[in-house]
Parts: C-alpha cells; structure tokens; sequence
C-alpha cells in the first residue's frame, strides 16, 4: 500500500473511531438526563399537534424550551426510540439543559387536520378557524409554557429550510415568551427565487423529485408511515430520463392526481395571487424575538430566502434585533459537516464548527438563558470565498459597496469600459433538444456541488458563450447582489437567460493544504473555473411576473434581472469570468422558445432559436458588479 494513502486512511480510521466513541459517550449521557415523551397539544380550533418532548431531568433549575416544527417528521415515534440528538450540534443543547420539542406541523405524520404547502399569514384573525402557522405556534408555545414542568418561561425557535419556513412563522406569532427565533435556509419565495421557481422558470429537477418523490402525496390521517411514490423512472442519468419525459404536461401525467401541489403548480404558471400569499415576508412586521437569519453562500435550494427574509425584516421591522450570518456553505452544511469544503474547492477552516461555538449557540443561550454577556453579533457577519475569511460587517450589503458594470466586449472579453463598437455581438443556437446540462457529471439526484462546480464543460459548447478579464492586477472583493443587464436579440418570442460569474483560476494553482481529505488523486485546479453565482431568468417575465409577455423577433431589447448576493474576493492573477447560455437541465425546465404556456406545452413547441447578446455602444450588455472599494 502506497504510504501516503495509508497515512491516510489510518489518520481517517483514528477520527471516524473517535467521532464513534464521542457520540456513543454522548448517547449515554443524554438517556441518562434526559427523558421522552410523546404528546398531543391542542390548537384554538381542536386540531391537536403530536409533539415530542426530550426533557432534562434534572429539576434544580429551570430550562429554556427550543422548538423545532416541521413537516418532515419527529421520527422516531415511540417514547422509547429516540432521534440521535447525539449525532449532530443538537447534542450542545441537552448538555446546556434545554427542553427540546419537536413537533409534527399540523396535517403531517402524527398530527390531526389538513396540511398546506406553506400556509399563508393571516394578519387579521378573527374567529378559532383563522389559523395560520403563526397562530399554531402560538397555541403551541402558551400550552407548554403551563404543562412543561421546569421551563424557564423563555422559549426560541430554530429550523432549516422548511422548518427554516416555520420559524418564520413563528416569529410573526407575537408571543411574548418567544425570545428568539433562527431560521436557517428558510423558505421564503417560491416563484422568484426558492426551491421551485427561480425568477419564474420551472425548478423541475427539485420539484418533481421532492412531490413525485413522496412529499406530494396526500396523508388522509395519522400515520407513522410515509408515502410509497407511485412514479417509477429509471434513476441512473436524470439528463436523458428528463429529456425522455419531454414537456412538462408528460411529468404531471406521471403523477396523475395525487400530487396537489404540482398541479397547484402548474395551474398558476405566472405570478400571481397565489403565490403572493405565499410569500412568507409579507409577515415580517414588529418582529419582537432576536432573529438570527442564517444561510448559504452555496445553498442549491434556499440561497434567496436566507437573503430576502434578512433584508425584509430589516425594510418591515427595523427596530427588530436582526442579524444575518452566511457561510460557505451547501444547504444546511452549517448542521450537518465541518464546512471546510464544497466539492473541489477549500475554504481553508472548519467554517460550520465556528460558527455553531461562535454564533448560534451563543445566541440562544444569552436569550434564553441568560448565560453570558450580550453576544453583540455583528449585523452581518459574512464569509468571503476566495480569500476564506469571515468579515464582521455593520450593514448588509455593506456601505462601501459600489455597484459597477463590467462591459461584454468582442473576442469574449470583459471591461470596465464601454464598448465603442457601432455593432457587435456574439450569438449562439439554443436548441431545447439538446440543452445544456447544468452538471458535467452523470447522476440522478441533484448534486450539491453543482454550486462551485468547475464550468470548463459548459465552456467547450457551442451554445454557452464566455466573456472574461485579463488576469487581475490585484485582488477585486465583491459584495453585495450582482445584477445582469442583457441587451438581447432573438429569432423567437421567448427565451431563457442564464448568466453564470466564474472565479477563474491561475493555470499553476494548486492547493498547499486543506481540511479536505482523500485517497484519491486531487481534482486538478490549475485554471479551474469555479462557479460563484449563477441564476436564470426566464425571458417572458423582463417587464413582469405578473404579465408575461412575448419578444418580438429579431428586435433589441433589455432583459434586466437580480442575482441573489454574494460575497467572494477574486484574488490576484485571477480571472473574472461570464458564462450566458439559454438552458440549464434538467436543474430548470426547458424553455419552448415561442410564447406560451410551458405548463401545456407539447413536444412539438419545442424550437431552436439564434439568440444575439449586444455589446456595442448603444446596446452595451453589463454584469453591475457589488464592487468593495
């Protein structure tokens, strides 16, 4: 055996063994002071919520209640199976001695009535039926602060993405024993930019694997049992089993009429009031909790909510104590791994571990125990990629932030200047039937990695143009959210737009050392182009989610749109890259290219299209930059 790879694997063997041994000590400590139980707590209406309690045993003082609802299941039922709190940060807590609930959200699994995808916020209640996820929290928190014997009075709230979606809610509750609420990765917007929508195209990937997969599917009563997927399609390359399906109307076929939400979907292809009332920060009005607002820099699924909801609250409540923390991470790394990487690239430090010692479990405790001093977190604390540092920050995006153009130039490059040429573009055929794939890699699940993947496959196509700087005099730190302004021409009445921002590395990079480990040979990252933002925009939405409307062919116009923030330091010898194409599959739906309804569309709908991107003097497509000076 080679003895670089020994060394290896028996530095690894020696760290899985110790992370056995401590979660083993943990297990049994935590059985030893804790107890479970098994619950119903009743709503102003009747329907009662199945909640699980883990309470300390120990009664010489009092504990501070966190609260986690979600949809996905308080598994294990029984009061004597028990999750494996041990496994993850979760194991702080019971070591601080707080009552930890989980609970069944109203309509899923164990608990009583009907369940609604992200239930709209009722501001005015009026009668018991007036229930929301914010009343339910309520009822929630006021009958365990009279039945949970030892509790404190202080109660705090904490999920990721949709659990993130019910802490939202929670903090709109207005209770007055609720001090302090985190989401994380929350759900916030589901037709512009989480999970299923981004700027109004089809997250189809996501979608239909997370309804079709089993979420979808109606739970006519209680049960402890999750859903048997009726869909079965070959799982092996999503690219080719997507494309096979074809149009959209072919993926509802497969799930017939069991899914509602997917049909909801499809039923409401423009931005309307259903999604409106969907959109969990009209809510965000004197917000009274502590919020701590946390995401990912790399979050695949709620990168925009994390963003959006911090910003809401901050437009909405300002008086609230507000504060937003984003790490280099993918959805919910910050929980689930040490964060000192994302696929291929490094970020030089154990980010998830500090900020659970350094952020989050500071937070509750001050707010909920009383332990320590006012943690006095920064209004933003921020990881920057690139240089793989944190920034504690005043105001997000931060003061000194610029909003610049770059400028697309001929022969694919990019300037600070603008173009001087009377007529230019670059142009590319978009063809729906053979899209570009959003990862180079064969796999059916969505990966994660996706997010800092290299983008040297996509480059070598036909139909992907890449625009670039000269490698950078010095280092260009960038903050804040990027915003395209394409100049377009098109053959057709409709189109899709994606922009990708590409930190391009030095031919002679090479990483010296890093958390990172592995047997196998590294990942090659001399002139890597590592992903740090991309987003899409589909076409017939420029001037309006509300009212689509068609291009008219072979005729400029501006197709303007908003990237989620980021924040990134490009360092010397760098290159900025801008990748544009027109597909992204099957991460988003395929466009038609004419103007229509996509959710009806049929195979036949489907057309090329030469799509034209202006960079000349009048027509001057740019990319504004959030520029830290």
């Amino acid at each position: 055996m080679n003895r670089h790879i020994f060394t290896a694997f028996f530095f690894c063997c020696i760290f899985t063994a110790h992370a056995q041994t401590q979660n083993q000590q943990d297990s049994a400590w935590i059985r030893d002071n804790y107890t479970k139980k098994e619950l119903y707590i009743p709503m102003r209406d009747g329907t009662r919520l199945f909640t699980a309690v883990y309470q300390p045993k120990d009664q010489s003082e009092k504990h501070p209640i966190l609260i986690n609802r979600t949809p996905y299941s308080c598994a294990p039922y029984g009061e004597q199976n028990w999750r494996a709190l041990w496994d993850t940060h979760w194991k702080y807590y019971l070591r601080e001695g707080y009552i930890i609930v989980l609970q069944d959200v109203r309509g899923r699994w164990m608990s009583e009535g009907n369940f609604a995808d992200i239930r709209p916020f009722i501001k005015d209640k009026k009668t018991p039926q007036d229930i929301d996820e914010a009343s339910d929290t309520y009822d929630a928190i006021d009958w365990m602060l009279n039945n949970l014997q030892g509790n404190n009075g202080n109660v705090g709230v904490f999920g990721i993405s949709y659990p993130g979606f019910y802490a939202t809610m929670a903090a709109a509750s207005g209770h007055p024993a609720l001090k302090a609420v985190s989401p994380q990765a929350p759900v916030t917007e589901w037709f512009l930019g989480d999970d299923f929508h981004h700027n109004g195209a089809f997250s189809l990937l996501d979608a239909f694997s997370f309804y079709a997969g089993g979420f979808g599917y109606p739970r006519p009563a209680p049960t402890t049992k999750g859903p048997e997927p009726a869909v079965k399609i070959p799982e092996n390359d999503n690219y080719q089993t997507y494309l096979d399906i074809g149009a959209l109307p072919n993926f509802l076929h497969l799930t017939g009429d069991s899914v509602q939400f997917l049909k909801d979907i499809y039923a409401h292809p423009n931005y309307d009031e259903f999604w409106k009332h969907r959109n969990a920060r009209t809510s965000m009005f004197d917000i009274k909790p502590a919020m701590l607002v946390v995401g990912g820099l790399f979050d695949a699924e709620d990168c925009y909510g994390a963003w959006n909801l911090y910003k809401a609250i901050e437009q909405q409540s300002p008086a609230t104590n507000n504060k937003i923390v984003m790490g280099p991470w993918y959805h919910g790394q910050w929980s689930r791994s040490n964060g000192s990487s994302l696929g291929n690239v490094q970020f030089g430090s154990r980010t998830s571990e500090w900020y659970q010692n350094n952020i989050e479990i500071p937070f509750f405790n001050y707010y909920l125990k009383g332990k320590g001093t006012d943690p006095q977190l920064s209004e933003a604390t921020i990881f920057f990629s690139g240089e793989n540092a944190w920034k504690k920050l005043d105001q997000w995006p931060p003061a000194a932030m610029v909003s610049t153009p770059i400028y697309f130039q001929s022969n694919n490059q990019l300037d600070w200047k603008k173009p001087a040429e009377k007529t230019a573009f670059t142009e590319y055929i978009s063809d729906p039937a053979k899209p570009v794939p959003y990862a180079e890699t064969i796999h059916f699940s969505r990966t994660k990695e996706y997010m800092t993947d290299d983008q040297r496959f996509a480059g070598r196509r036909p139909d992907v143009i890449t625009f670039q700087t000269e490698p950078l005099p010095g280092d260009l730190t960038l903050a804040g959210p990027v915003i395209a302004d394409l100049q377009v021409n098109i053959s057709s009445t409709d189109a899709d737009f994606v922009v990708k921002l590409i930190d391009v590395f030095p031919d002679d990079f090479a990483y010296n050392s890093g958390e990172k480990e592995s047997i196998n040979k590294p990942y090659p990252m001399g002139g890597y182009q590592m992903m740090v933002r991309g987003e899409i925009m589909r076409g017939k939405f420029r001037k309006s989610f509300e009212v689509p409307v068609p291009f008219k062919p072979n005729t400029a116009e501006q197709v303007k749109f908003t990237l989620p923030d980021i924040a990134h330091t490009f360092k010397k010898g760098h290159r900025l890259m801008i990748q544009v194409q027109s597909s992204w599959f099957p991460l988003m739906d395929r466009n038609p290219q004419q103007f229509v309804n996509i959710y009806t569309a049929k195979d036949s709908d489907f057309k090329k299209a030469t799509i034209r991107i202006l960079h000349n003097a009048s027509k001057a497509s740019a990319i504004y930059l959030p520029v830290l000076k």
